[in-house]
This record gives C-alpha cells, structure tokens and sequence, in this order.
C-alpha cells in the first residue's frame, strides 16, 4: 500500500504552491504554451513553434494582372525543448518529523529554488540570445538610457505594450536614485517610492524589475573584419530543408559567418558591422542605425554563429528575403570592421517583449499507488509541480521530492535585447 500524505502535508503542499507561484516573477512575464504530455513524448519532448509572419504590399492597377505581384508566405519555427527537469529532495527521519516547523521550512526552500531556477531560465535566454543590444557609456542612473531600448524596438517596428526590462540591483537602485531627484516636482508617489522603496516602475513604455543575480558580460577589444560584399549578407530564410532524413525544419535565429579571426571572441559578445543598418520590419526602411547583433557560438578560428542572420535582401531577393529583411547593406567592402559594443566588462539588463520569449510547461506521469504517494498542482501558468514522498522502514527516514519539468524559447531574438552600462 502506497504512503499516504497527511491533511498536514497536504495544507503544506498548499502553501507551498501558492508560494511558488507568487515567486515566479519574470516568467509571469512570458507567453506561456501548454503542449501534450502525449504529443511533446512521440516528438521528444521537442515541438516547432511558429514565428510572426511578415506580409508584402505592392501597388496595384485597376484592370492589370496581379499575377506577378503575388508572392509566396514563408513560415518559420523554432524548436521548443521541454528541457529543463527541476528537482528538490529531502529526507527527514522520524525524530525530525516531530517538527513541524523544520519540515516547513524545507518545503519553502524547496519552492524558492524551483520558482529561482524557473526565473533565472528565462533570464539566461534574454541574457545570451536577445540581439537588440544598447550600450551606456556611463553607470545607470536617467530615463534616458531605457528610452534607448524603446527607441531601439520602436526603429524596429516592435509592437508597443507588454514591454518588460529586468535591471541588477545596482542599475536599478541607480535608476531609482535618479527618479528619487527628478521627479520631485511631481505630483504622485513616484519620487517617494523611488527615494522610500528604491522602487521604478514604469519607464519609458517598459515596467521594470530588480535583479537579486544577473548575469554578466566580459570586455571584449577584438578587432575581426567580416566580408559585406558576398553571401555573407544574404542569408535566404528557408522553412525547410530536404536531406537524407527527409524534409526537417529549419531554425533561422542564426547564421554562421566567416570572419578573419574569432580570437578573443565568446559566447554573449554583441557587435555591429561598418555599412550595415538595421531596418523596420514591417516597412522595410532603414532607420540609419547600425544593426546589432550576438555572438551564440565561436565555432573555430574564423567561425562564427551569430543572430540574427543578416538578410540584406540584394540582388533580384527572393520573396522569403523581402519578407524577413532586416538590415541594409549601405556601403560593401572586402573587409568591413566588427565593432563589439561589450568593451567593458558589466551587469547585463535583459529588456523584451512578452511573446518574444514562451515558457512551455510540461507534465510527468507518476503513477499514483507504486508505493509512494503523490500530489499534483498547476499554477496559474500552467507549471506543474509533482511532490513525493517514500517511508523506509529500514532507516525510519521519509523522503520527499518536489519536480517541475518545463522548457524556454526565444521565439524572435530581434524582439529581445540588452542593456549594458560602463561601456567605456
């Protein structure tokens, strides 16, 4: 006969729920994608997420053919991994279990640490592949520097609303200095909150978040050159591929480019290409700024992996360039400079917009009856968290366990970005 959880144990388990959803802060902050337990285990626990479609326009004439004008939709996706399996184990022997509180603390820890790894997955993915990339000479402290990332996705044409930046807690606390002093001659509790709570809030269309941990980046003084005369900048999005497989799926969040040297080059670095300016997606006009871009992987000595791809969209472009072009090639040469915008080391402030980034909740089957006794309970969001517990008679000791499975994916890299201070 399987053990059986206590009224106690299940109140805990309550509580303990409630807890963690409370604890998910930036992962209430992303578009959530409930999949099959069914589906995601014949797919591998892998499934294709579409991207937004781009659509043409043209000029027509009234009694001409459109035959010509008509182009053909290219739809792309991304694979969504359900690969993060969380766990938190204790054991307790039954002199200990005399203590209520002490099996209540360990069930709080164990919540916290599963809502930090939740939070800090999604941190991590805007940290390392958002490519919107804003650099600050000096150290946090004036409105100015987030209307930058909200300058950056307007140029771009992201969608207003639902726009989220996550600072540390010393770029926030600096922001927050500066709300505390400017804006005291307004009316509201901003400037009390600010100079009371450290509080910012709202700013510059973004709602802001303090970072307890952030991830960082390292100075970076390469100086690479890239091809912009030839293929390099003409990436053709494909939906997909034919191979001895059969047809597959094709990611296009990223491109490898041959540059002359990937010597002090990592994972994370962001830079901008000489002739090469970013456009608005959706009128296709360049916004006179240079395209950023990231580093995802260093592959050898003068390769590199890099998102997004450069789609110039020159020479007769196919409909799938015209669709997705994100940059103008304005000027082309044998060997345009790499200018990284990371020269100094510092905090990374992640900024993005909702349904750039999908947290996918997935589902264990634990048999219920086995031998050890389970509860189940979804958040509001869909993340489930299974508890065990096993009694060993041998040992007089009780384990408890408390799983989460799920999975993040940035959907659209050039709807993410971050924000780097000191950058002198």
């Amino acid at each position: 006969m399987a053990n059986s959880f206590s009224k106690e144990e299940i109140v805990a388990f309550e509580d303990i729920l409630e807890g963690f959803n409370d604890a998910l802060i930036l992962s209430k902050n992303v578009t959530i994608y409930n999949t099959s337990g069914v589906t995601m285990e014949r797919a591998r626990d892998t499934i294709w997420r579409p991207q937004p479609y781009i659509a043409q326009s043209f000029d027509r004439t009234v009694g001409t053919s459109i035959a010509g004008d008509v182009s053909n939709m290219t739809q792309l996706s991304v694979p969504s991994t359900l690969g993060f399996n969380k766990c938190s184990a204790w054991q307790m022997n039954a002199l200990e279990l005399r203590d209520a509180l002490q099996e209540g603390r360990l069930g709080d820890s164990a919540k916290q640490k599963l809502a930090s790894d939740i939070n800090l997955s999604v941190m991590d993915l805007a940290a390392a592949q958002g490519t919107l990339v804003v650099p600050i000479a000096t150290a946090a402290g004036t409105y100015d520097d987030v209307a930058l990332c909200d300058s950056i996705m307007n140029e771009q044409g992201v969608m207003a609303g639902d726009r989220y930046l996550a600072l540390s807690s010393r770029d926030y606390n600096g922001m927050a200095g500066n709300l505390a002093v400017a804006t005291r001659s307004f009316t509201g509790n901003k400037s009390a909150n600010a100079y009371e709570r450290s509080f910012v809030g709202e700013v510059a269309s973004f709602s802001t978040y303090k970072l307890d941990y952030a991830n960082r980046c390292a100075a970076n003084a390469a100086t690479p050159t890239i091809a912009t005369n030839g293929a390099q900048v003409r990436y053709v999005p494909q939906a997909t591929t034919t191979s001895t497989g059969g047809v597959l799926n094709v990611d296009n969040r990223y491109q490898t480019v041959t540059v002359s040297s990937t010597t002090g080059v990592v994972a994370g670095d962001s830079f901008t290409i000489d002739g090469i300016e970013a456009v608005h997606h959706i009128t296709k006009r360049s916004t006179g700024e240079l395209k950023t871009f990231r580093v995802i992987e260093v592959v050898n000595g003068t390769s590199m992996v890099i998102s997004p791809p450069i789609i110039g969209a020159n020479s007769s472009p196919t409909d799938a360039e015209l669709q997705y072009q994100n940059v103008e090639v304005v000027s082309t040469s044998a060997t345009a400079p790499i200018n990284f915008l990371n020269i100094a080391a510092s905090n990374i402030n992640p900024f993005w917009r909702k349904d750039s980034i999908e947290l996918l909740p997935g589902r264990y089957a634990v048999p219920d009856g086995a031998g050890v006794d389970v509860l189940r309970a979804s958040t509001d969001q869909g993340i489930e968290l299974v508890m065990t517990k096993r009694f060993d008679p041998l040992t007089f000791q009780t384990l408890y366990t408390l799983d989460t499975l799920y999975g993040v994916v940035m959907t659209n890299p050039e709807m993410a970005g971050i924000l780097l201070f000191n950058q002198t």
